[in-house]
């Protein structure tokens, strides 16, 4: 499959990251994840999430289209201490051959907004998940991006990609993943919890 680059996902200034995610582990202990999980963090970025999520599961295997940025999250975990981490430089859309084990949890966080097709990388998470199994989306809220600032400038991408948590929902029909529940996540995002089916 050819390598897909979704736009406006590039990842961000530290600086600002870390002033708008001061906390990360924070973020992950609202999202109901399971102890024994096995994940994904797919678009890891520099693993600013990867790392905390690790520390609540069996194992996250962290994937990255940027090996500039899989190398910087492996070598945070390590710095970390953080054992149960694979690292993997490959498409989010290639998911089924990166990691072939039915999974627990996929998580992508600031970057579903600019998946050209939405329908499809959730069918390919769907395939990737056994029954129960969770897609968990970390979005910015719809809201005018001159409203979204962090550190004095606004922040996020353009108003006209950003979703709502209903049109999450809808992009993940097609796939047979079922809204389980909206968590916010101050000051500007929220996370959709999309459930596959048990039958």
């Amino acid at each position: 499959m050819s390598v897909r680059l979704f736009p406006a996902t590039a990842m961000p200034d530290p600086d600002w990251w870390q002033a708008l995610w001061p906390r990360p582990g924070e973020v992950i202990a609202k999202l109901d994840v399971q102890p024994g999980t096995d994940a994904v963090d797919l678009c890891c970025g520099n693993g600013l999430f990867t790392i905390p999520l690790a520390g609540m599961v069996r194992c996250v295997v962290a994937i990255d289209l940027d090996r500039e940025m899989v190398d910087l999250a492996r070598s945070r975990a390590a710095a970390a201490g953080v054992k149960n981490c694979v690292f993997i430089t490959g498409d989010a859309c290639d998911l089924a051959r990166l990691v072939p084990a039915p999974l627990d949890l996929v998580m992508i966080a600031n970057t579903f907004h600019g998946v050209p097709d939405k329908a499809e990388l959730s069918c390919i998470v769907a395939a990737a998940l056994r029954p129960g199994g969770r897609f968990v989306v970390v979005n910015w809220h719809r809201r005018p991006r001159e409203e979204t600032t962090v550190l004095g400038q606004p922040r996020g991408p353009k108003t006209a990609m950003r979703m709502t948590p209903e049109d999450v929902a809808a992009a993940a029909e097609p796939a047979g993943l079922l809204p389980k529940r909206v968590v916010e996540l101050p000051p500007y995002h929220y996370a959709s919890i999309l459930e596959k089916p048990t039958t």
